[in-house]
């Protein structure tokens, strides 16, 4: 830099110059990470909020405080619906949820917590915080219920990933900013000596100057005597379009969905594989999730004897078809003698009749044997 100090030395003139503030700092698109998580973390909270969560006792569904809890009211401030959707959101996000139940029957869940694993005990949470309440007391395994997700955070398995998507898309942005944009060479007279209050001043009239060209469609400035302003033409106009940027954001929001199960036609709402897409989905994203919700709700709230004796906790509402697009199916199951009617309404989530007929096998003539059948010529 000593060469560069003599220079300027040499002509004042140059060296206020080289104090203008020309730099800038490229933000941080956080929002990309953001997007994609709540785009397909909702998108399954929704879902699962819609479940029927039913207590089932000798084939019967039974309505008590359990039932209230988990279908309408878990707690004071939060409806079964939102409660449900916060529950899958934490878990996924989080990769582990907790949910205590308090001496006034509330479900809470917990938004932070102290784990302490043991090998033949049950592990001991503590410091279980909800919103900005702390409970004092601590919470067996066995007085929770608990779920993991996988074996490490999605934010932490995603951060990789997110940031060079973000460096990328910052990139495009500014390419595509830079299309048609105008350009202009600002010319000072040298010959001009400036103090440093004339310094300051000259710097925030081309601080508004340049400001008034980039903002507004139309801009007039004053011309001043020494000082000129010549626009020149974009060195290169094959800038980023906007649909590849948009590409960019469905492709980070596709690996995310890939992650979590979620078919990509139907999380950008394509209708050309619905059918194909939704099956996929049931079956590979919220079926596992419901699977392990089923299994931490029989563990907890009933006892082993209970369970044991038939008594269930079931989740309907989401894994079962509908019953008027397979109204066919629905015939043949009952015509051919597989299923008897009630056994059909348990398989598409419909509640077994006290009527006793629909417990019996019935069977059209159609699926008899040969030999069964009276013909013509038996007459």
């Amino acid at each position: 830099m000593g060469w560069l100090s003599d220079v300027l030395r040499r002509n004042s003139e140059i060296e206020w110059m080289f104090d203008l503030d020309l730099t800038y700092e490229t933000s941080h698109r956080a929002y990309l990470k953001k997007m994609a998580l709540e785009t397909c973390i909702n998108f399954i909270g929704r879902t699962i909020s819609q479940s029927d969560f039913r207590f089932m006792k000798n084939g019967k569904r039974e309505y008590n405080d359990w039932h209230y809890l988990l279908n309408v009211r878990p707690n004071t401030d939060q409806s079964a619906a939102d409660f449900w959707q916060d529950f899958i959101y934490k878990l996924i996000y989080e990769n582990e949820v907790l949910v205590i139940l308090t001496d006034t029957n509330d479900l809470l869940i917990a938004d932070d917590f102290t784990r302490d694993e043991f090998a033949v005990y049950p592990d001991i949470f503590r410091d279980v915080t909800v919103k900005d309440y702390k409970f004092q007391r601590s919470f067996r395994m066995d007085e929770v219920i608990y779920i993991t997700y996988n074996n490490e955070k999605l934010t932490e398995f995603m951060d990789g990933m997110f940031n060079d998507f973000a460096d990328l898309f910052s990139r495009m942005i500014e390419v595509s900013l830079r299309k048609n944009q105008i350009r202009g060479i600002v010319s000072i007279d040298s010959t001009q000596s400036l103090n440093e209050e004339n310094r300051t001043k000259l710097q925030k009239f081309i601080d508004k100057l340049f400001a008034a060209f980039s903002k507004n469609s139309v801009a007039i400035v004053p011309k001043l005597k020494g000082f000129e302003y010549d626009e020149v033409a974009s060195g290169d106009n094959n800038g980023q379009s906007i649909d590849e940027l948009t590409k960019l954001k469905k492709s980070l929001i596709d690996d995310v969905a890939n992650i979590l199960g979620i078919p990509n036609a139907l999380i950008h709402g394509e209708m050309a594989e619905y059918e194909t897409s939704i099956k996929a989905y049931i079956k590979f994203c919220i079926g596992p999730l419901v699977k392990k919700i089923e299994d931490e709700l029989n563990a907890k709230i009933l006892t082993k004897n209970e369970y044991l004796e038939g008594s269930r906790i079931e989740v309907k509402g989401l894994m079962e078809k509908d019953v008027i697009e397979h109204a066919e199916a629905v015939d043949k199951l009952v015509a051919s003698g597989a299923f008897t009617r009630n056994e059909v309404r348990e398989l598409f989530g419909a509640e077994r009749s006290e009527n006793p007929a629909l417990d019996e096998f019935v069977i059209t003539k159609n699926y008899q044997s040969a030999g069964a059948v009276e013909g013509g010529e038996n007459k």
